[in-house]
């Protein structure tokens, strides 16, 4: 195992951060998976996950059963990290900005395609080196302005020329489940089984490139780029990995999503050893832009009456908000039949407030699709 550290961009004087990366396997035949936890770092779950992985993947490679290298990155976000205000972290928002931790990453295709042309030919593998080696130089050619900034580069370099990229978050109150690109079903399949994953929300753009789209989307924007006239894999399967909710940090949980995933890596060849049984789907995947966030129609007390994992049908009753003055009742009914996959962990609602969404299968969303 190697240990590799990446100093940040200091945005403010007499401060220095960096982030830590573990590299298990020779890196010179096989796939390269990385994993990172903890982009928004008050998300501690994958955190937990990260660390069992480490002790799994430490004994695999001593037993020389990795093929090809795994980078894991247990911290992906020390910046939010250190965000703690009233014993409160706060580790979703860049505070000196509002930004999300996860959105505008770097759009690699609209630099890489002059990058690449007149080097692409009629093998999809070397067409994949061609591509990634352009990324890297596309990073390379930006310079980060704040520390941000810089950790957003930093993330990038070390996933974007990896052919699996597992970024490990978690809901307010949830079950597991997957968020990728919509062309990245047919690989993602296997991790669902294993996960468990209730849900898994797919689409091409789900609006401000988050961490996964920034990883995975050129590839089926260069794909329609060429039209045809070049073989372009899809060439990194990359997925969000919500980890249930935030209070859900246990060792036995964590093993056994730790477990899950060696075995999907086992499943792809990148584990020497038995593939272990794929696992029965839960449900099929569904597009993102089928989720109904379920909102708060007055400001009040909150109460539940289905849990996450629940099947919901259209007219469904969900749960109520109370006005405590009025003692107006106002029933949570959902227009979407689905997976109750995540709902909210607060119990006082703002009026508009998300408080659960719904995985369907018809999409009818538009415009930005994830939550701020």
């Amino acid at each position: 195992m190697k240990i590799q550290k990446h100093p940040l961009l200091s945005t403010y004087a007499g401060t220095a951060r960096e982030i830590v990366s573990f590299h298990y396997g020779n890196g010179r035949a096989g796939e390269k998976i990385y994993i990172q936890s903890s982009l928004h770092a008050d998300e501690l779950p994958g955190m937990l996950v990260a660390h069992h992985l480490r002790k799994r993947f430490s004994a695999l490679e001593a037993a020389g059963k990795i093929v090809g290298e795994i980078v894991v990155v247990p911290i992906a976000n020390p910046v939010g990290l250190a965000q703690t205000v009233l014993h409160n972290q706060l580790g979703r928002f860049e505070l000196g900005t509002g930004e999300n931790f996860n959105r505008h990453y770097p759009a690699m295709y609209p630099g890489i395609a002059p990058r690449v042309e007149g080097k692409l030919g009629s093998d999809p593998a070397l067409n994949r080196n061609v591509i990634r080696q352009a990324m890297h130089e596309e990073l390379n050619s930006l310079t980060p302005k704040t520390e941000l900034h810089s950790m957003r580069q930093t993330l990038m370099r070390l996933a974007c020329d990896a052919d699996v990229s597992l970024d490990l978050h978690c809901d307010a109150d949830a079950v597991v489940h997957l968020y990728t690109g919509t062309p990245m079903w047919p690989q993602c399949e296997p991790l669902a089984r294993y996960m468990g994953a209730y849900a898994t929300l797919l689409a091409t753009e789900s609006g401000d490139n988050p961490f996964d789209e920034a990883c995975s989307q050129t590839w089926w924007q260069m794909e329609e780029h060429v039209k045809g006239r070049f073989p372009i894999p899809m060439a990194c399967l990359s997925v969000t990995v919500e980890l249930r909710g935030q209070t859900d940090v246990a060792h036995e949980q964590a093993a056994t999503d730790a477990n899950a995933i060696v075995a999907f890596l086992t499943h792809r060849g990148v584990i020497d050893g038995d593939t272990p049984p794929l696992p029965d789907l839960k449900h099929p995947a569904t597009p993102l832009a089928g989720s109904e966030a379920i909102e708060a129609p007055i400001s009040g007390v909150v109460t539940f009456a289905r849990k996450p994992g629940d099947w919901i049908k259209v007219g469904d009753v969900i749960g109520e908000v109370i006005d405590p003055i009025t003692a107006e009742t106002h029933p949570l009914t959902s227009n979407t039949e689905g997976v109750l996959y995540a709902r909210e962990n607060r119990y006082f609602a703002t009026a508009g407030m998300r408080l659960a969404k719904v995985a369907g299968a018809r999409a009818f969303r538009t415009g930005k699709l994830l939550s701020a």
